[in-house]
């Protein structure tokens, strides 16, 4: 996970590494009867380490896309987002996803956000935090930016008077799940980790994670 990702993964006043996939990944670590370890790193580097085994799941956020599931196993769904548009509050340039191209984003390499931006025709500008996204936004380094809706409502809330404003929405939610490398000797493990899943959306641990860290239900479509 990165750890800079607020409210998915992030560090507390105390500094410890907490969020919403933090307990996720916790509960799943439990579950199966291991220690959970917990690893940090950007965003670009995250499929890198899976591929080469040095993790086992990435538990971030994780939009499944047609193009990742031809590369890796995906978990079933445990969190539902839609992705918005982001500006300066003073840019009456963009409203609408369309009015990207020609313009610059600030968005993490390799992220579904990077490349929905991308096919409306947007030059990206890669960043390594949600901070510093919003940061490029608000000193006009970036025209914009998109991300998950529940990230940028929590920045929101936390920087109540940062010049930044949505514009837009997607229609359709991105379905959150965990990659897993692709396998025979990865599929069982892919089962226990559904079941995982499975147990936290019926005993309500899943939905009381959600509004505890999102401030509402985000784990339904």
């Amino acid at each position: 996970m990165e750890g800079t990702w607020s409210p998915w993964t992030y560090h507390n006043e105390k500094d410890e590494l907490v969020g919403f996939d933090v307990e996720v990944g916790q509960y799943i670590a439990n579950y199966l009867g291991v220690k959970a370890k917990f690893v940090e790193g950007e965003w670009d580097g995250l499929f890198a380490g899976l591929d080469s085994g040095m993790y086992d799941i990435i538990v971030n956020g994780v939009d499944k896309t047609e193009e990742r599931e031809k590369k890796y196993d995906f978990s079933d769904p445990y969190a539902y987002i839609h992705t918005v548009l982001v500006v300066r509050k003073d840019n009456k340039k963009i409203k609408d996803f369309k009015d990207l191209k020609g313009k610059t984003t600030a968005n993490s390499i390799g992220s579904t956000y990077m490349e929905l931006a991308e096919q409306y025709g947007a030059t990206v500008k890669g960043v390594d935090s949600l901070g510093e996204t919003m940061t490029m936004v608000i000193s006009k380094r970036a025209d914009a930016t998109l991300n998950a809706e529940p990230s940028v409502l929590d920045y929101i809330k936390e920087q109540p008077d940062a010049p930044i404003k949505i514009v837009a929405s997607t229609k359709d939610a991105n379905h959150v799940c965990i990659p897993i490398r692709k396998g025979k000797n990865t599929a069982s493990f892919r089962n226990e980790v559904n079941k995982a899943l499975a147990e936290m959306r019926e005993d309500g641990t899943l939905t009381a994670l959600s509004e505890k860290y999102f401030g509402s239900d985000i784990t339904n479509e």
